[in-house]
């Protein structure tokens, strides 16, 4: 396979309201898509970086830059001898920008898939047919609206409730959604790096709701203090931010620092290295759950796909189409008796309406 072209789209994609977490709220989906043009075919992925460096160090436009400027043109280097494995082979001089190394994967990888009739589920050793989803609810300004939102949730049929906390915003909004909906709701927490060393005995408060998990709650550097936190408290640990590889993930389970893991494939540079921390941690006997980053289509699509292998024991942050966007970029996904279906198609499996893709769009740019 060939890489002749990509185009650079960047979108802004409204969301149905403001998604409040504790690093900031957005109101618009503002997005990088990777459009790969082979000889065998075309590919898209979706490159989940923020427009601000706020979940991690990369932000949007700089992802598009290292795309344009260093991560295509090396891939264009490849000649002939294209294919997805040997993406991150021929990237790995560049340290860090997981992110934008994972859209260029995953574009390549789908017109790989697309070209051989095969699915990404298929592909990466799904062996569910759909997935159980839960979802995320953002920081709200008052408890009232918080109760509002998650019954509204739970009527629409999600599994698990995610809720998003900071200091200020922890003990009592959990405490009244867990009194409200009972003990056999599946309940946990997302702290986003919000909590210091200095908060361990606010967030050991939480044990007395029996929470899946408390995710991320302090900084993404100090696995140390994670581990420590992990023996003061009763609450599984999880990590998302601090694991970005399948090694780092190895080391977090050998010291203590997470019971459970969050799985983003942007986060750790691709699927294929995704599926690498799948099986690190289901050896080490450790559950793994597929995390979100706003996704429209494109991006859910794939995810959906990893979140179909068999460690993925947990609801995800896979949600429906509906509760983020009021017009998806693909046919939306559904949710189904508090699941969502996995796509059988080649690749991703779905494809970018034009003309709604065309209504978001910023602005475009080709690397040939």
């Amino acid at each position: 396979m060939k890489l002749e072209a990509v185009e650079l789209i960047r979108l802004d994609v409204p969301l149905k309201s403001a998604f409040r977490t504790s690093e900031g709220s957005v109101t618009v989906h503002e997005v990088v898509w990777v459009h790969a043009i082979t000889d065998v075919g075309e590919g898209w992925a979706e490159c989940a970086a923020n427009a601000l460096p706020d979940y991690s160090s990369e932000y949007h436009t700089a992802a598009a830059g290292v795309l344009r400027d260093f991560f295509i043109p090396e891939a264009m280097k490849l000649g002939n001898q294209l294919t997805a494995e040997a993406i991150a082979p021929a990237l790995h001089w560049a340290k860090g920008h997981r992110m934008a190394k994972a859209a260029l994967e995953t574009a390549v990888l789908d017109a790989q898939l697309r070209a051989s009739g095969t699915s990404f589920a298929t592909y990466l050793g799904a062996t569910k047919t759909k997935v159980p989803a839960g979802v995320s609810v953002g920081i709200m300004d008052t408890l009232p609206e918080l109760m509002k939102t998650v019954e509204g949730y739970l009527a629409d049929g999600y599994l698990r409730i995610k809720l998003k906390i900071e200091p200020g915003w922890d003990y009592e909004p959990v405490k009244l959604v867990r009194e409200t909906f009972g003990p056999d709701l599946l309940l946990q927490v997302d702290a986003n790096t919000a909590y210091t060393r200095d908060d361990f005995d606010l967030l050991k408060r939480l044990d007395e709701f029996n929470l899946l998990l408390i995710e991320q709650p302090i900084q993404e550097e100090d696995i140390l203090g994670h581990a420590r936190l992990a023996e003061y408290i009763t609450t599984p640990v999880c990590l998302d931010e601090s694991i970005v590889s399948a090694g780092v993930a190895r080391d977090a389970i050998e010291i203590g620092a997470t019971s459970i893991i969050n799985i983003k494939p942007a986060r750790v540079g691709g699927y294929i290295e995704a599926v690498k921390i799948h099986n690190v941690a289901q050896v080490a006997g450790i559950p793994v759950w597929c995390g979100g980053m706003l996704e429209t289509g494109i991006g859910r699509a794939a995810n959906l796909a990893l979140a179909a292998l068999p460690n993925f024991t947990l609801p995800g942050d896979t949600s429906a189409s509906a509760r983020y966007f009021e017009t998806d970029t693909t046919e939306p996904f559904v949710l189904v008796d508090g699941h969502i279906d996995v796509p059988t198609g080649p690749g991703i499996g779905v494809d970018p309406i034009r003309e709604v893709v065309d209504r978001f769009t910023v602005s475009t740019e080709w690397v040939k």
